[in-house]
């Protein structure tokens, strides 16, 4: 896997992915981009969202919708790296099992996102989920 970031101006960089996307990111706090911690942050959201709608659509649950909502705390100084992560996922669909959402949701942070497991070595993470 390849990236590339280029810096366009001010704090304002184009960070460009192997597959062709590219997205705008700026460092100056989230002014006019998500910064690169946001992007972090989503990374892990959108990585472990991946996990739990496939993992309960394998176990035949009917999913609508999901929605993970991810809380950081971050240290107070600089390098301010993330000290913890919580991403409760919100869940919509027909006669959901309680039981396999919290198998989803628990596998996906220990087991297999990517993201989370690499973040997870130096942060404290939790999950939590609800069934709307």
């Amino acid at each position: 896997m390849q990236a590339q970031v280029k810096w366009v101006g001010g704090f304002q960089f184009i960070g460009e992915s192997q597959s062709g996307h590219s997205v705008v990111m700026d460092g100056s706090g989230g002014k006019t981009a998500p910064s690169p911690m946001e992007m972090v942050l989503m990374a892990a959201g959108g990585c472990s969202s991946v996990d739990v709608v496939d993992g309960l659509k394998s176990a035949g649950q009917k999913v609508d919708s999901c929605v993970a909502k991810l809380t950081a705390e971050r240290r107070e100084t600089a390098p301010k790296l993330f000290t913890f992560i919580n991403i409760h996922f919100e869940l919509v669909g027909t006669d959901l099992d309680e039981d396999l959402v919290e198998k989803a949701v628990s596998e996906s942070l220990e087991k297999y996102c990517s993201v989370c497991l690499m973040l997870g070595a130096g942060v404290k993470m939790s999950h939590s989920w609800s069934i709307n």
